[in-house]
């Protein structure tokens, strides 16, 4: 009877001490990949959309691990000291770079989404620059629904604040990275990508959209997020075993007058490096192995 009881015991203990809620993320398979001190740096060939011209330029999209506040909702400092408030979470930092003609644009968007918490993530950032003026816009989880934040040189759009009941496109990127079959099919209602509501303008809400996958051989897969009302569609070919590499995406906008504008970023590179401590001037010529 003490055995049984003892066995029982642990077995309750192993299950507490055992992280959980996303079914699919597997401890060991993750840790061995994500928790290596170093993040995951993909660079792909940008072609931006924009002004009715396509331009060349560059995307990087940069995943890694963290330590996050869920009270502060920022990067915990001493995260072996905040007991509960602690939680990882996966952090895609998405950058992109191109000309417009005589003046450069940068774009950088930032979700943070929980690991082992199957709750929406808790912060998103996207900021805009460009020699006319910056953007800023900010999404924060709190109280059921997001707290957003929008900030613009721009007269009809600067210093907004209100709250959307919804899921993030932005979002995607990261589920697809924990796994892809945490996303499903179907009819859903999704708040657009923070960096294609800056280069649309749109009231950023919550729109109707499709979600739809298709198998490329059985290595490989699309997802496809339609939206209706908007005319856009973004398309993410990912590979379908662990880590779920995000090898292109794509991008597709009907113009009002019906023509077909497209955005998109093939990846031509991609390694894990501890960036944060190559910060020398004899760090430089790592970025010729990342083709910049």
């Amino acid at each position: 009877m003490k055995s049984n009881l003892f066995s029982l015991f642990l077995i309750v203990l192993l299950f507490s001490c055992s992280p959980s809620g996303r079914e699919g993320v597997l401890e060991e398979q993750f840790a061995g990949y994500w928790y290596q001190g170093k993040a995951e740096i993909n660079v792909f060939e940008l072609k931006q959309s924009r002004y009715g011209e396509v331009r060349e330029g560059k995307a990087v999209m940069i995943f890694v691990t963290e330590d996050f506040s869920k009270r502060k909702q920022v990067k915990l400092d001493n995260p072996g000291s905040s007991g509960a408030d602690a939680q990882k979470v996966l952090k895609l930092n998405m950058t992109r770079e191109f000309l417009t003609g005589v003046y450069p644009y940068h774009t950088m968007l930032s979700v943070f989404t929980p690991v082992y918490e199957e709750i929406n993530s808790p912060k998103l950032t996207a900021s805009m620059t460009e020699w006319c003026g910056q953007s800023f816009a900010q999404m924060n989880w709190k109280n059921n629904g997001y707290q957003t934040q929008i900030f613009s040189y721009f007269e009809s759009e600067g210093d907004q604040e209100f709250k959307l009941s919804g899921k993030s496109e932005d979002e995607l990127f990261n589920l697809i990275r924990l796994n892809p079959a945490l996303i499903s099919e179907g009819e859903t209602r999704l708040i657009p990508s923070l960096i294609y509501q800056r280069f649309s303008h749109i009231p950023l809400n919550v729109e109707e959209a499709v979600i739809t996958k298709k198998a490329f051989g059985s290595a490989q897969e699309e997802l496809d997020l339609n939206y209706p009302e908007l005319g856009r569609t973004l398309v993410i070919r990912y590979q379908t075993a662990f880590p779920y590499e995000i090898l292109s995406w794509q991008e597709i906008q009907i113009t009002k007058d019906g023509q077909k504008e497209v955005t998109s970023a093939v990846r031509k590179r991609v390694q894990m490096l501890d960036y944060w401590t190559k910060n020398g001037l004899e760090d430089e010529v790592l970025r010729e192995s990342l083709s910049f």
